[in-house]
């Protein structure tokens, strides 16, 4: 692995890094605009979920139109719309214009997510390739972590109540601080060659060759051109590739199972514990700012799982980790669901009283009355006080009325994050840029990335009424349980692919 390519597959995947920095970043965003907005658990799930909505558009269309326009141009317009995005959103006068801004983001996270993962697989050699293609996992988390740092520190200077910020205002710096990273990837993507693989599938010969020889040496080059050619000429059918073409027989074993990986690495939860951390933490009773320290807490967990990864998948493969991932990604569910389902919560009268800013005749009726679901204590706090007056102080509420194991869920939501860390987070996009024929590759991840990104909407807008209305213990074990069936699900048809080129790995899938 050379410098300039390590270099190179960092910065392509600078859009994972903005994609994690913009999810990171609206779980403490919400705990001020949805109140400011006075946000229903629809309109909610909506201003969260909006941009994996409308990264299932770009999904669908960004890795075919790469195909005839070229990986880099299309990353170059993914770095502009996340600029726009972000400017944008910090402005939000509206619920409306909040969500439009972020759908505009989605479009970018969208493209982003598809095609850099297949770029840096077509830069890379077979020894190398799940490691580089890990960076693009890599950057998502350290935006994960950079967001969940940049909220925990707006928050503490807010609360201080010395600073320049305001209710008001806090959320919009949160924002507004992501244009910087979509500026500097904006810049540095000038730099970046064109994709080698797509030069040749253009006729492009001679450049490709030169990117080849810049990015591995003379004699590797050589062999990585040997292999392109060659597949090249067994590949004689140039007409264009339809959807229709991925559930023939030949395409198909390997299309179900990019489908199984795509679907399950959303359903498990992933989205619903990093959008929501900051609302998740607070469910447990540790206190608003807690629930801001708690989240960087589980951002830098990822990104040490994340970095172990990367270490250990050209190593012992694909399939040992994943396998060994949704093991644990389904214990970690599970031991949140027991944890929330022993919780209780009572309000006690010395408590109301300690209460500020709040209407404790309101609050009276429920003193000293204990409730063993956090479903009917909610209920019983928004029929005292109002929805948004209980939103804006939904934290301070939890923590003085409940009685749990706030460890326990602790213990198992950073369990989950380890394991999807080191499993579903980077695996299923080296299989995807690994198992797919250059001709169909574009066309494949764009549209598993679609269902992908389908499910992650889903989630993340279905959570908040599953919160409301299901509860936290309910949440915790749908997902617990979908876990354990995605394990024996994969356990059954997923290869492994370490090692092995992308053209050899071609002729050992395609017709399986």
């Amino acid at each position: 692995m050379t410098k300039r390519t390590l270099f190179i597959a960092f910065v392509v995947s600078l859009g994972g890094f903005l994609f994690g920095f913009d999810a990171g970043i609206i779980s403490g965003v919400m705990s001020y605009a949805g109140p400011e907005f006075d946000l229903n658990d629809a309109q909610t799930g909506w201003a969260v979920s909006s941009p994996s909505f409308s990264a299932m558009i770009a999904m669908l269309i960004s890795g075919r139109l790469s195909d005839i326009v070229g990986r880099k141009k299309i990353l170059i317009i993914v770095a502009f719309l996340y600029a726009v995005s972000a400017l944008f959103s910090a402005y939000a006068t509206s619920y409306e214009m909040l969500y439009i801004a972020r759908m505009v983001g989605g479009l970018a996270f969208g493209a982003a997510l598809i095609l850099a993962p297949t770029y840096i697989a077509e830069i890379s050699n077979a020894e190398n390739r799940g490691k580089l293609v890990s960076i693009q996992q890599l950057n998502i988390v350290l935006g994960f972590f950079a967001a969940f740092l940049s909220n925990y520190y707006f928050n503490k200077i807010y609360s201080s109540g010395d600073s320049f910020l305001t209710e008001d205002t806090v959320w919009r710096w949160m924002l507004g601080v992501e244009l910087v990273p979509a500026l500097l990837y904006f810049l540095f993507m000038f730099f970046v060659p064109r994709s080698p693989r797509w030069l040749y599938m253009r006729g492009k010969v001679v450049d490709a060759n030169q990117v080849l020889k810049q990015l591995h040496g003379h004699d590797n080059a050589k062999e990585e051109i040997a292999s392109i050619e060659k597949n090249i000429r067994e590949q004689k059918d140039t007409t264009k590739v339809s959807i229709g073409e991925l559930v023939k027989p030949a395409l198909r074993f390997i299309f179900m199972v990019g489908l199984a990986i795509g679907i399950l690495q959303q359903i498990t939860g992933i989205n619903a514990i990093y959008f929501y951390a900051t609302s998740i933490f607070k469910q447990t009773g540790i206190g608003t700012d807690a629930a801001f320290t708690s989240g960087v807490f589980l951002s830098f967990t990822t990104v040490v799982f994340t970095i172990v990864a990367m270490f250990l998948i050209d190593k012992l493969g694909r399939r040992p980790l994943l396998l060994f991932g949704m093991v644990g990604i389904a214990i970690s569910m599970l031991l949140c669901a027991y944890g929330f389902n022993n919780a209780t919560y009572e309000l006690k009268s010395a408590e109301i009283e300690q209460l500020e800013n709040l209407d404790k005749d309101a609050l009276a009726q429920f003193a000293n009355k204990k409730f063993d679901n956090d479903v009917d204590f909610k209920n019983a706090m928004k029929s005292a006080l109002g929805t948004q007056v209980y939103a804006k102080n939904e934290g301070t509420l939890i923590e003085a009325a409940t009685e749990m194991n706030a460890t326990l869920i602790l213990i198992g939501i950073l369990g989950f994050i380890a394991c999807f860390a080191f499993s579903l987070g980077p695996v299923m996009w080296v299989l995807l840029s690994e198992m797919y024929p250059n001709k169909y590759r574009g066309l494949a991840i764009g549209v598993i990335g679609f269902v992908n990104s389908f499910a992650s909407w889903l989630v993340q807008q279905v959570f908040p009424w599953e919160l409301s209305n299901l509860g936290n213990a309910m949440s915790f074990f749908i997902f617990g349980i979908i876990a354990v069936i995605g394990f024996f699900v994969l356990f059954r048809i997923l290869p492994e692919t370490k090692g092995k080129s992308l053209e050899q790995l071609e002729k050992e899938l395609i017709g399986r």
